[in-house]
């Protein structure tokens, strides 16, 4: 019996290490799941800032046509179909476009557009990550004016709500997925309005002012 024990111990020993020098049959190596970038769409709501210079013309007017720089915010909305991209923009900008008009020695006039808001829609079309568009709305300036006429004794200022429409267009690029730029140009007929009314300077005149701005954007 203890030889018939000893045998099946050693037998047993025996099997273990011949199993031990067998090779192993594990799983293979999973690699990490690669990351993609998703894609980029226009859609989505977005703020920025622009600014850049703005120069108006009055035409036949005591006045002179006013020009200077101006900044402000953008707030908007776009949607994108295929490669045709629908949306709405507001901007807010503070301006200081200005002009002034000597009399000879008589006087002078002073002529300033202080703010200038637009509410536009814009039509796009998107190859990849640019966007040329066209854009259309509302546009409207705050303006101030004085006269200083000491031939016939008028002395006076006024502040105006100039409001009227707006065409243009431009380019956007989007270097991320949330940070976009964009130039434009556009282009605002506003009504016209009458100055020193009941006094020899009375006068009705045109205003219209064009936009060269750029911008940044960041988008939601």
């Amino acid at each position: 019996m203890k030889r018939v024990f000893v045998a099946a111990l050693m037998a047993g020993v025996a099997s273990s290490a011949m199993a031990a020098d067998l090779p192993t049959h594990k799983a293979p190596y999973a690699p990490a799941p690669m990351y993609s970038q998703p894609a980029f769409t226009w859609t989505g709501f977005y703020v920025g800032i622009n600014g850049g210079y703005g120069f108006g013309g009055i035409g036949d007017s005591n006045f002179g046509n006013p020009s200077g720089g101006l900044v402000g915010g953008t707030v908007g909305y776009n949607y994108q179909m295929g490669q045709f991209v629908v949306g709405g923009e507001a901007d807010l900008d503070w301006a200081d476009l200005g002009a002034k008009n000597t009399f000879s020695n008589f006087g002078y006039n002073n002529y300033h557009v202080n703010a200038i808001t637009t509410e536009r829609l814009r039509l796009g079309y998107a190859v990849d990550r640019a966007l040329f568009y066209v854009s259309g709305g509302y546009a409207g300036v705050s303006t101030h004016a004085s006269i200083t006429d000491n031939f016939n004794g008028v002395y006076a200022s006024q502040d105006s709500w100039r409001s009227g429409g707006v065409v243009g267009g431009g380019i956007e690029y989007a270097f991320t997925n949330n940070i976009t730029a964009k130039a434009e140009f556009l282009w605002a007929p506003l009504q016209d309005v009458t100055y020193w009314a009941g006094t020899p300077d009375a006068e009705t005149n045109h205003l219209s002012v064009s936009l060269a701005r750029v911008g940044v954007n960041f988008k939601f």
